[in-house]
């Protein structure tokens, strides 16, 4: 067995998002002895790394105060003990700030070369402040420069990656930069799941039914949709409309709703438990994602396109951010402008006016997750990615 690579995340469960779920099928699906995770305290922590394979050192400190310069410190000195304990010779950062900072040390202090794992935003974010600070340019330049590697979810974050070494003056374009499109668990999200226990938690009858799994913030274009559906409720009467999610935009969008004479056939549905989510997809007629870039906000990719692939539903996106690789034009789904509420609206009747493209659009989603979008082929990638850029630097 090789000598295991060492995964450094703030985002890590119990905390959600997609950066924290990515995190976490790559601990579940590394072979035994060949990962070891560090990050912070968090409540539940010691329950949710029960269930992982591998094991999870956490720095005796809330997740939140790693991001701060004692936490950087003591979680810096924790890696080099994690790191001769158990012979590390590669880490993975789960993003650039703050994992790179422990990373960089470790790797000043025994040579062990390290990768970053990028998703859209948060490089927005960044370009945005070495723009502004010639300090966090300094900090930037130094924690992108030394990586060895840089794992993108998309062909959109890529870019932005290059576009950030280009901003930095990095010396032969900087990095190496792999794209790794995400994927999900075809096992777990598949068509034939019984729906009657999401149907009857939600009040989902009737129907057809669009569906949105989103945190409800703006740039997931929840308001285009609900745009959308106005236009096309008078043409079907049935059509309703279930947005799973939380966030800070929800008053807004309920608010829209009822403005557009649609509350009545709209359900926000809040959180949704996990055991529920892939009954949910299967209670649903056609999955709508019109995310949008706006400001730093956008899809670097979108884990829950392909959910919905792999539960065999035909799909309308946004083009935008990194969703034209989660989303294949024609042939997962169809992508749409996403502020664009009439072409939303056609693409949306064109798929119900039409069973056989909404189940050919279906079936190749599910194909392609089975062979493409899966955390299986992720995973693998990924732990290829590390060993073979460790073969070629470590120990320097």
């Amino acid at each position: 067995m090789p000598a295991p690579h060492l995964l450094l995340s703030y985002d890590f469960p119990p905390i959600g998002g997609g950066i924290s779920r990515w995190m976490d099928e790559l601990a579940r699906r590394y072979p035994d002895g060949a990962l070891v995770v560090s990050t912070g305290e968090v409540p539940g922590g010691p329950e949710a790394d029960a269930t992982l394979p591998v094991p999870v050192d956490r720095v005796p400190m809330p997740s939140g105060r790693l991001r701060t310069l004692p936490g950087l410190w003591r979680w810096s000195r924790r890696v080099v003990e994690l790191a001769d304990r158990d012979g590390v010779r590669f880490t993975w950062c789960g993003n650039l700030r703050p994992a790179a900072y422990p990373a960089r040390w470790l790797r000043a202090r025994r040579g062990i070369p390290y990768g970053v794992m990028v998703h859209g935003g948060d490089l927005l974010t960044v370009l945005e402040q070495v723009a502004k600070s010639p300090r966090k340019r300094r900090v930037a330049r130094a924690l992108l420069g030394d990586a060895d590697i840089v794992v993108a979810n998309s062909r959109w974050t890529a870019d932005r990656v290059r576009q950030l070494a280009a901003a930095l003056e990095l010396p032969d374009g900087g990095p190496l930069v792999e794209v790794v499109p995400l994927g999900t668990d075809p096992g777990r999200f598949r068509p034939g799941v019984d729906a009657a226990a999401a149907r009857a938690a939600f009040g989902l009858e009737g129907g057809p039914w669009l569906l949105t799994v989103a945190r409800l913030v703006p740039h997931k274009g929840v308001d285009v949709a609900l745009e959308a559906l106005a236009l096309l409720a008078p043409s079907y009467p049935g059509l309703r409309y279930a947005v799973a999610g939380e966030g800070p935009d929800r008053e807004r969008l309920e608010a829209r709703a009822a403005e557009l004479a649609v509350a009545d056939r709209v359900r926000f549905l809040g959180a949704v438990p996990e055991d529920l989510l892939p009954g949910l997809y299967a209670a649903a007629d056609l999955y709508v994602g019109l995310s949008r870039e706006e400001g730093r906000e956008v899809e670097g990719f979108g884990i829950s396109f392909v959910e919905a692939s792999a539960s065999g539903l035909p799909v309308v996106a946004g083009r935008a951010g990194g969703v034209p690789d989660a989303v294949r034009d024609g042939e997962t789904g169809i992508l749409v402008e996403p502020r664009d509420v009439a072409a939303a609206a056609a693409a949306i009747q064109r798929i119900l006016d039409d069973p056989a493209l909404a189940r050919r659009l279906g079936e190749t989603g599910r194909r392609a997750a089975e062979t493409m979008y899966n955390w299986d082929r992720v995973a693998r990638t990924v732990r290829a990615l590390g060993e073979a850029h460790s073969a070629e630097v470590g120990g320097r």
